[in-house]
């Protein structure tokens, strides 16, 4: 034992943290979306392959064999939006913005959420984290103005041009009103949900935005993100989720002590 742990080279160390620090980032990449699913039937299909060779079953055998050959090339393909996903993030700058301006933010967010839903307004907002949204942004109508509560209320507004699109906002900005955003292509998405949802989905399977959903029909406020829909928030747990994942960890506990106080 102590003459193995005398052949352990530094690089060794090195190159299993340089490995973890992979694989670690590769799992938050897809937490929470399709692919997760996906790996899970590629590895029944890795086990059902060993065991049709132990149990000599040849033509299974061969049939998986043939299939898996090419895993590589399946794997790019069918996770071809993850991997787009996670090239994209290399090298962005993280959300810079100071603890106190982005809990200012959230909670403009937050309140315009909740008053658009207690009036059956329908609304698409979204939030824009280290991949850039300029190919969507350039399909909407420039705003560019300081975000507000009421500003971001008045664009969803039935009588406003721009209601029926989606909202970007970058960094405590409103960028762009009235965007055109893709639809998802998920087969398994409830039919349930409408134009906004699908629109909402579709594009947090290709970037890492943040979408908020307002349905005018079920009054219901939806948080997206990673491709997996969250649905039925009230006012307090959206701002906790909010803020969970664009507050650091240690201004969590500042939000949790302020939502109980909302809630008392």
């Amino acid at each position: 034992m102590l003459e193995a742990l005398k052949s352990i080279r530094w690089q060794d160390i090195f190159d299993i943290l340089i490995v973890s620090f992979i694989i670690y980032r590769i799992i938050l990449i897809i937490r929470g979306t399709r692919a997760v699913q996906m790996l899970v039937g590629i590895a029944v299909m890795f086990l059902v392959y060993f065991l049709a060779r132990e149990l000599d079953f040849l033509v299974l055998y061969w049939l998986l064999g043939t299939f898996l050959s090419s895993i590589f090339l399946i794997i790019i393909i069918i996770f071809q939006r993850d991997i787009r996903r996670a090239l994209t993030q290399v090298g962005q700058t993280p959300f810079t913005k100071s603890d106190e301006d982005t809990m200012h933010v959230m909670e403009e967010i937050v309140s315009a959420s909740h008053y658009l839903a207690n009036r059956k307004i329908g609304a698409l907002i979204v939030i824009e984290r280290e991949t850039g949204l300029k190919d969507y942004l350039e399909s909407g109508h420039t705003i560019d103005a300081k975000l507000s509560k009421q500003l971001l209320v008045s664009l969803f507004l039935t009588a406003s041009p721009l209601h029926d699109g989606g909202v970007v906002i970058r960094k405590g900005r409103i960028l762009t009103a009235g965007c055109v955003l893709p639809l998802t292509k998920n087969p398994y998405i409830s039919k349930q949900l409408g134009t906004r949802h699908r629109a909402a989905i579709g594009l947090s399977e290709e970037t890492d935005a943040v979408i908020i959903v307002v349905s005018e029909e079920t009054q219901q406020i939806s948080l997206v993100q990673h491709g997996a829909i969250t649905s039925n928030l009230d006012k307090n747990i959206l701002r906790s989720r909010l803020d969970a994942i664009f507050m650091p960890k240690e201004h969590q506990a500042q939000s949790l002590w302020r939502n109980w106080l909302n809630k008392s």
